[in-house]
């Protein structure tokens, strides 16, 4: 099958909006290290379809600022900069304080149950070091307090620096470190048992200066990898 055309049977089992959420979920679990080189030939293998769709996923994920795309060079996974992830950090900890001081307002008993149960799986992950599931968890979490505060703004905008610092943590992150410890989470859970918003907020501040305190700004680790391995389906 020539890889370069559309086949219409494959177009039908798989679009862009599919692409997009799988090539973003990997550069949100880390199994997509900053830098990568994302083919195209080799995307439309993995996937098996034609460029034009390749390239339409990757406009749309160059638009969430996943991807860069370069002239003569073709498209790669973003990589921030010391200065861009230190940026990162400083609109995180203007945010989510305060996110989380809403999210403790507004929580409804449904609300601190489904936080009880993310706990839980994020415990799992850790304890049976499942990293990729870890990582993933952990930036839901974050999300998850967006979507409890009820503000569609911070949601969008929580998701946005959810991955830009998944990837800085790729490229900055000391060897073993995921995007989160899990105990942090339940100590910021643990706020909402008690319905004490500031302790949220102060908790979360904490939580964020961890983060951002193991971060290696001077390092940079660049990894091969194989993505029609990584992408094909069984």
């Amino acid at each position: 099958m020539d890889v370069a055309t559309e086949n219409p049977v494959d177009a039908e089992e798989i679009d862009e909006s599919d692409i997009v959420e799988r090539i973003f979920e990997a550069v949100i679990e880390q199994r997509l290290p900053p830098g990568t080189k994302l083919s195209e030939s080799a995307l439309c293998e993995a996937f098996g379809v034609g460029r034009m769709r390749i390239r339409r996923s990757l406009l749309l994920l160059a638009s969430r600022e996943v991807v860069e795309l370069h002239a003569n060079r073709g498209a790669f996974v973003a990589s921030p900069t010391a200065e861009q992830a230190r940026e990162v950090f400083e609109a995180r900890l203007a945010l989510e304080p305060n996110i989380a001081r809403l999210a403790v307002q507004r929580a409804t008993e449904k609300d601190i149950a489904v936080l009880n149960r993310h706990l839980e799986m994020e415990y799992v992950a850790h304890k049976e070091r499942h990293r990729h599931d870890a990582i993933r968890l952990s930036g839901q979490f974050h999300t998850l307090m967006a979507q409890i505060a009820g503000n569609a703004v911070l949601i969008r905008t929580m998701k946005e620096l959810v991955t830009r610092t998944s990837l800085i943590i790729g490229i900055f992150g000391a060897p073993g470190v995921s995007n989160c410890r899990d105990d942090d989470h339940a100590a910021i859970v643990g706020a909402f048992h008690t319905r004490d918003a500031e302790k949220a907020a102060w908790m979360m501040t904490l939580h964020l200066r961890h983060i951002e305190n193991h971060l290696q700004l001077g390092a940079k680790t660049t990894d091969s990898v194989d993505l029609v391995q990584l992408f094909a389906r069984p």
